[in-house]
């Protein structure tokens, strides 16, 4: 497998939607691919997707094949329902190429079925803040993966973020917490901001706070090791206004609607993949 800092791996991504150019800006800002060296595929009426990987500097086409045939490593970026039709198309010419599969609900036993022995597949669940290289991703190594193709992985994804590898059982509560989880916090910053334009602040400052607060937070979190109610703890001075602030958040569930919000998702991602 080439260095995996290199510029001039070859990427391919069968699907340019939002995943799929976020994760190709992220790796292009990150130095480990050139746009000149990706390529990637689209149907017919996805011109606005084609032309953003264009305006990458990446080879753009209607079909698969040749996207799999000049690439080393080919991301399968497509939604869930059109995987197999594509794995069809491109079984052919699979021989020895590394697949690395962001649809959600589709096993790895169904997408090494698909393709030829010699070929190898990972799965992985990256978040839309690859963009910004502050993703959360993780990855499942497939059963012909090797040592070499789960460093490439965990670089390329670790370039745009954080990345674990996990097993596959886990995968649909992760697309739940960490995949569908940035929808939530846009959310909440939305409904924080809200709030203090209803007392007063302009739109503008009221994002710019709300979002920095979030960011912060959870750097803290992250950083410091220690546990989040403990962080809690140490802003809520009694009968300050964090306190009052979270007493009205418990009156009203906060906690059993967010953890809600994930186990709905996660049922929902293990309709898709057939599990229940």
């Amino acid at each position: 497998m080439k260095n995996i800092c290199s510029n001039l791996l070859k990427m391919g991504f069968i699907g340019g939607g939002k995943t799929a150019q976020a994760m190709a800006k992220g790796f292009i800002s990150a130095g480990l691919v050139k746009g000149e060296n990706i390529t990637a595929s689209f149907s017919p009426q996805d011109d606005v997707n084609l032309q953003a990987f264009k305006a990458l500097g990446a080879g753009t086409y209607l079909d698969s094949v040749p996207v799999v045939k000049r690439s080393e490593v080919v991301f399968i970026t497509v939604k869930p329902w059109v995987v197999p039709a594509v794995l069809k198309q491109v079984l052919t010419c699979s021989k020895d190429k590394l697949f690395i599969s962001v649809a959600m609900g589709v096993k790895l036993k169904e997408l090494e079925e698909s393709l030829l022995p010699t070929a190898r597949v990972i799965r992985v669940m990256p978040n839309t803040a690859t963009l910004v290289r502050a993703g959360a991703s993780v990855f499942v190594r497939g059963s012909a993966a090797t040592e070499d193709d789960c460093s490439l992985t965990q670089a390329l994804l670790e370039s745009v973020g954080t990345c674990d590898e996990v097993t596959e059982q886990l995968i649909d509560p992760i697309t739940a917490l960490s995949g569908s989880g940035p929808g939530y916090v846009f959310t909440m910053i939305e409904a924080m901001a809200d709030g203090a334009v209803k007392m007063g602040l302009s739109r503008d400052l009221a994002y710019k706070l709300a979002a920095q607060t979030v960011m912060g937070a959870g750097k803290m979190v992250l950083e410091t090791g220690a546990h989040p109610g403990q962080l809690k703890d140490d802003v809520a001075s009694p009968g300050g206004s964090t306190i009052t602030g979270l007493s009205f958040l418990e009156k009203n569930a906060f906690r059993y609607i967010v953890s809600g919000a994930i186990e709905a998702a996660t049922q929902r991602c293990r309709e898709v993949s057939g599990k229940e």
